[in-house]
């Protein structure tokens, strides 16, 4: 069984460099609070800067709330983190999907795009899974457009 990967894309105004500096390092700040898997809101959003890093949330109390890992961190251009969350949204390191951000310059600004493949891999449970997941990711990169928007970026 395929499924097609989960692909959206936005354009910001920042440079390639500046958009995957403040997607990466300040992804706590855009995130929308609550609408992550740990139980409390989270503090931060930490996608460690190397391949093999951990991508985990930490909330006010600093637990941390693994989410996967890094496997490719290639600025200002690209970004590749390991999603090992199942349906239920708990952490699975038997689990891997990907979910690959490029930067890519376009009319003064950025062209952020996002691709999240592999989700034949959830299985049966997928089903209910993958609308959710298709619904989000452009709801996240809105997140982070808005957050530009406000934010001294």
């Amino acid at each position: 069984m395929s499924i097609a990967p989960i692909q959206c894309s936005i354009h910001v105004n920042l440079s390639p460099a500046r958009a995957f500096e403040v997607f990466t390092a300040k992804m706590g700040s855009w995130w929308k609070l609550g609408k992550t898997p740990a139980p409390n809101p989270h503090a931060d959003i930490v996608a460690e800067p190397f391949a093999g890093g951990m991508w985990y949330e930490v909330d006010a109390q600093g637990q941390k709330n693994q989410w996967g890992q890094v496997l490719a961190w290639e600025p200002p251009s690209r970004l590749v983190l390991g999603w090992q969350l199942n349906c239920h949204f708990g952490y699975d390191p038997d689990l891997l999907t990907e979910v690959e951000i490029r930067f890519t310059p376009a009319d003064g600004g950025t062209i952020v795009a996002l691709e999240h493949r592999n989700l034949e891999r959830f299985g049966a449970d997928g089903e209910a899974l993958i609308p959710r997941i298709r619904e989000g990711w452009p709801e996240k990169l809105s997140e982070f457009a808005a957050h530009l928007q406000t934010a001294a970026a």
